[in-house]
């Protein structure tokens, strides 16, 4: 099965920090399980993950908003597949629908609000008699975000996976999309 992983992530990350290259490493091991992944197709964690995942040989949608970003001089240079959304609204929702799970990678509020976005797509599903779609965060700014909301709003249980980093952020959302592909230990028998 060729799963879409939609990752979220900071535009302002740069080559050679460890974020950059912590995003990339999530790409490439996205790729390497055979899953795609999209993102919003610009810099960044973005081109990160675009880059591992495409070095990788993986499947990379970009899904990107030029009228909102005119500044910005085009898709990066891994995305193969590129949609187009004339609002930030649109090419938020775009990711959601396309997308079998999501990684929220750190960021500010543009990431905010796809993360916020995803969690609400995950938290009505089941009232749609829908299968609600994984969920994974990397980083503790956004797990103190999700307990502060979740206590505020009274949610009990967020439905949401925090991940320590890209290798365990690849292997929950992928654990999550696979279930019958985990393996199970059997030492004890």
């Amino acid at each position: 099965m060729k799963e879409v992983i939609a990752v979220f992530g900071s535009s302002q990350i740069t080559p050679g920090t460890s974020q950059y290259r912590d995003a990339m490493q999530l790409g490439i091991l996205l790729a390497r399980a055979g899953a795609a992944v999209a993102t919003g197709g610009y810099g960044g964690a973005m081109e990160a993950v675009s880059r591992g995942a495409a070095e990788t040989g993986g499947r990379v949608i970009g899904v990107t908003a030029p009228s909102v970003f005119p500044h910005r001089s085009g898709h990066n240079q891994w995305v193969a597949e590129v949609i187009t959304s004339n609002t930030i609204s649109e090419r938020i929702h775009r990711l959601i629908d396309l997308a079998d799970g999501f990684v929220a990678l750190p960021g500010s509020l543009g990431t905010f609000t796809e993360l916020v976005v995803a969690w609400n797509d995950r938290y009505v599903a089941p009232m749609a008699s829908a299968a609600a779609k994984p969920l994974v965060v990397v980083g503790d700014g956004w797990v103190r975000m999700i307990a502060a909301v979740s206590a505020g709003l009274g949610v009990a249980d967020p439905g949401i996976v925090a991940a320590g980093d890209a290798s365990s952020a690849a292997a929950e959302i992928l654990a999550a999309l696979r279930p019958s592909a985990v393996p199970t230990d059997t030492s004890d028998r």
